[in-house]
């Protein structure tokens, strides 16, 4: 494998269910305890215990291959989802639980205090995203591809929509994840940072407001990672398929190589505003691939998969230098003529207008 090309990795949150009822079960110790049994040594990068206790999340390695990434995904989920069950629970990878929902905090200091100071919207949350963390060489070149990619997040959004239910309810969204994460007051898009000094700034005006508790709460649509020298792309569900996982991780890279080559050409950034990416997230997350999506670029709405394709044409040699570019041209295809995680929670929901089967189904996909 070329040592020229950045790492990928990913973080995916799963739900944690009752395996009859599907209803949310509150076992996050429990889960991770076996998990880590199962994993072995060393595999606190690749579960974790999360903000509720109706949530476990998988970690991979970084690494240049997707296709690795995408089995690594696979073995993790089926031996975490193996440790579960010996609990008494299933692992699911959809990001919003369609039943009635009334989310348990995971005993922990610091998640006490966010949910006394944030209230409601702590309590009610209980999302799972996809997290994608892509290398950078430097907090410069970060801040740089920051500021590019902000117009093709939203397509991230629509390509991963899997959350249609809502506290036992049709939202009529393909994505109401993104609306419930919405509600934190530091999520979504940003304004263009400029500089490094212009991205710490921002973050320090943010945190003197109260608006987050540490930088560890600064929830933007992507940002530069605390912990490590990438770049974390925070938009999409988290995928019930794991081909779909794969897929996001080599568009959010291919972004971020093509982001960084703009950048270093001097190629301007566009001054799109952040009440127009507040608008194009909305689409996304309202009609997933069913609708039009925003073009930022002539700021138009134009057919999902046209923007798609724009997507992929923005991207292509990025793609091909990766050797990424089959992988994206068959999962895509394949998204074409299945529909998105949301879609296919919909389909199977019109069998029977049973959210347990919703569950059971998304459960099953979670382990191919």
């Amino acid at each position: 494998m070329n040592s020229g090309l950045r790492t990928v990795g990913v973080e995916e949150e799963l739900m944690l269910v009752d395996p009859v009822s599907g209803t949310p079960a509150s076992a996050g110790d429990t889960v991770h305890e076996a998990a880590v049994a199962r994993l072995g040594a060393g595999a606190d990068h690749l579960v974790e215990r999360e903000f509720k206790m109706e949530q476990t999340e998988i970690g991979s390695t970084p690494t240049t291959d997707v296709a690795a990434l995408r089995d690594e995904l696979r073995v993790v989920r089926r031996t975490v989802a193996a440790a579960a069950g010996s609990t008494g629970v299933h692992v699911v990878a959809v990001a919003t639980n369609p039943f009635e929902v009334n989310p348990t905090l995971t005993e922990n200091e610091r998640y006490a205090r966010m949910a006394k100071m944030f209230g409601i919207i702590a309590a009610q949350q209980l999302t799972c995203g996809q997290h994608i963390h892509v290398a950078i060489s430097s907090p410069e070149e970060g801040v740089a591809v920051l500021d590019r990619i902000r117009g093709w997040l939203p397509l991230l959004i629509a390509l991963s929509a899997n959350s249609p239910y809502w506290q036992g309810q049709d939202t009529g969204y393909a994505s109401y994840r993104s609306i419930a994460w919405g509600q934190w007051p530091t999520a979504g898009p940003t304004e263009t940072f400029g500089s490094v000094e212009g991205y710490h700034r921002a973050i320090n005006d943010l945190l003197a407001t109260g608006a987050a508790m540490d930088d560890g709460m600064i929830y933007f649509d992507a940002r530069l990672s605390a912990s490590y020298p990438t770049l974390e792309i925070r938009v999409p569900d988290v995928c019930m398929d794991v081909r779909d996982s794969a897929l996001i991780a080599a568009l959010a890279r291919a972004l971020v190589d093509t982001a960084s080559t703009e950048w270093r050409h001097g190629h301007p950034v566009d001054p799109i505003r952040i009440e127009v990416l507040r608008g194009a997230a909305w689409r996304a997350a309202r009609f997933g691939l069913c609708g039009d999506l925003l073009d930022h670029r002539t700021r138009t709405a134009v057919p999902a998969w046209a923007m798609i394709d724009a997507l992929v044409q923005h991207v292509l040699a990025a793609l091909r230098t990766n050797g990424d570019l089959e992988l994206v041209q068959e999962s895509l295809a394949r998204l074409r003529d299945t529909g998105t995680g949301a879609d296919l929670q919909r389909a199977e929901f019109a069998r029977r207008g049973l959210f347990m089967d919703v569950v059971q189904f998304a459960a099953q996909r979670t382990l191919e």
